[in-house]
């Protein structure tokens, strides 16, 4: 279950910047990371642990999404949803979203692309849903400021962690009806994750708390406690553990929801997201290394 130190890939001009969001696509076998503070988008060869690409261009760069060769990445400089082609590394479109766009979902089909807006002085938070194929779209007022978001397997719905009021937001795809608030039993709810297969998400607070919910009921089933305030949240279907990255003290906190056990890695302050590559990797993005930290044994 213990995660082990692999190494460092350098990405160039890193150090003291800050990073966002990253996702793996298994079809290039790469690894999309946002360098927010840069506007730039990084690309890694995950098969041989290297840096191979900066795309410039992408306005304080914040959630990644990748798909079967398709990328999404939230600007929330410019207010806009970008599609990359993982292959080619070429944008196929920017579509406008409302203010400050955020969180960052794909269905499993590929067809549809989720925003979650944080907005601002002048625009309520909103929820968004883009029809890939054709640029449709459903719009949805939020009752607070979104974070993470996932969807279930079959694409019939959208889990949205909302700061506060804590809660998990849910609405049907892609017309985003038959929305449902779940309240959750710790604040500031912030990373999450869904075991498709179990029907269970992973919830990690502000308040530090790991919380268990029923995804069929909205029931928070249980709580493990964090070590401070977390950020990236991933459930590894290959091994059933939830890694949850903290920046402050700087570490990733392991748990098996099955047993209990708690194992926990030092990574380095402000290291607070991360990126899955089932079956065993767990990228740690990271200023203080100027690049991102591989862990093994995910």
């Amino acid at each position: 279950m213990a995660l082990t130190a692999r190494g460092i890939i350098d990405v160039p001009d890193s150090h003291g910047t800050s990073f966002d969001h990253g996702a793996f696509d298994p079809k290039t076998r790469r690894v999309f990371v946002a360098h927010t503070g840069r506007d730039r988008l990084e690309v890694i060869d995950h098969d041989t642990s290297r840096h191979v690409a900066t795309l410039e261009g992408f306005p304080e760069a914040a959630g990644v999404a990748a798909h079967d060769g398709k990328v999404l990445v939230t600007n929330r400089g410019s207010a806009g949803l970008a599609w990359i082609d993982a292959a080619t590394l070429q944008t196929r479109f920017v579509a406008a979203t409302a203010p400050r766009p955020n969180g960052v979902a794909i269905t499993s089909s590929g067809k549809f692309a989720i925003a979650a807006c944080i907005g601002d002085d002048r625009h309520a938070p909103e929820l968004q849903v883009f029809d890939l194929d054709g640029g449709r779209r459903s719009t949805l007022r939020l009752p607070g400021r979104p974070r993470w978001c996932v969807v279930d397997a079959d694409d019939a719905r959208v889990f949205l962690a909302i700061r506060d009021p804590t809660m998990v937001l849910v609405a049907r795809l892609p017309d985003l009806s038959g929305v449902e608030h779940w309240p959750l039993p710790s604040g500031g709810a912030h990373g999450m994750d869904i075991d498709h297969a179990a029907n269970l998400l992973y919830v990690a607070c502000d308040d530090g708390a790991l919380v268990e919910v029923d995804a069929r009921t909205g029931k928070a089933l249980r709580e493990w406690p964090l070590d401070g305030a977390p950020d990236a949240t991933f459930f590894n279907p290959a091994s059933g553990i939830v890694h949850v990255a903290i920046a402050e003290p700087g570490l990733v906190q392991s748990i098996d929801p099955r047993t209990g056990a708690v194992s926990k890695i030092a990574t380095a302050r402000g290291a607070k997201t991360t990126a899955l590559v089932i079956p065993d990797r767990l990228y740690v993005l990271s200023p203080s290394h100027g690049g991102i930290l591989e862990l093994d044994g995910a």
